[in-house]
């Protein structure tokens, strides 16, 4: 955890400490690159660049946000398109239980958490988790709104990028812009976990993914989350329950 160099003294001075923790953060690089990439991917889908913006700002899940353009693309059918983007971002809902309990106070009233839980994403996510236990406990939900929308803009100005610059781009670099997002989510899960029910489900997703991807099994991600999180659960629980033992 690091200690942000001044107390924010009010709400507005927290917003931009989180603005300025987003541009410092690795994840701003991620996200512009990112970005690009989809950007150029919804121009070969024959979508317009203000559609594409929009599906950034108001989505915001790259994941989510590709599965809707190619299967739009595609022609696939609109139930069949909401329940895979619907099944993809399911992983988002623990990041925003784990969050809410450490940025709201007894004060904090529903509406001032919808942007906290509409930025949220894993970049999002592990920025506010790193510093906001450093800040009063009413600054945290302004930094979190600084550290989201401060992404989510870089995200839309990339969008806007990559489209245009979709003509000068090789094909392969909108693929390996859309991979370093994966792999940035990897390197920053693996740093932040902490317990070791957080590693053994880290690295049972490891293996159990490509087992499953390489198997041909339908919602192989779905399946890699529940086998992997229940067995970390398990040995976590049979761990606690053996050093309670006598």
């Amino acid at each position: 955890m690091q200690a942000p160099p001044t107390e924010p003294a009010n709400a507005d001075n927290a917003f931009l400490y989180g603005c300025r923790t987003a541009f410092a953060s690795v994840f701003s690089f991620v996200i512009v690159f990112t970005y690009i990439g989809f950007g150029a991917l919804c121009h070969d889908y024959g979508f317009s660049v203000g559609w594409s913006m929009l599906s950034t700002a108001l989505q915001w899940a790259g994941p989510a946000q590709v599965i809707l353009v190619t299967a739009l693309g595609s022609g696939t059918a609109l139930f069949e398109i909401a329940v895979a983007v619907a099944l993809s971002s399911v992983r988002l809902l623990p990041i925003v239980v784990a969050l809410l309990p450490l940025v709201r106070t007894e004060r904090t009233r529903a509406w001032q958490l919808i942007h906290p839980v509409h930025y949220m994403a894993v970049s999002v996510w592990v920025e506010t988790m790193r510093h906001a236990p450093a800040l009063p406990r009413e600054r945290r939900i302004a930094f979190c709104n600084g550290v989201g929308f401060t992404l989510v803009s870089l995200g839309v100005v990339s969008t806007a990028a990559g489209y245009y610059l979709q003509a000068a781009l090789p094909a392969v670099f909108g693929a390996a812009a859309m991979f370093i997002t994966p792999i940035s989510f990897l390197t920053s899960t693996a740093r932040n976990s902490k317990l070791l029910m957080e590693k053994i489900a880290l690295g049972l997703g490891m293996v159990i993914g490509p087992l499953l991807a390489l198997s041909k099994i339908e919602f192989d991600l779905l399946w890699t989350g529940i086998l992997g999180g229940t067995l970390a659960y398990g040995v976590h629980r049979w761990r606690r329950t053996r050093s309670a033992a006598p």
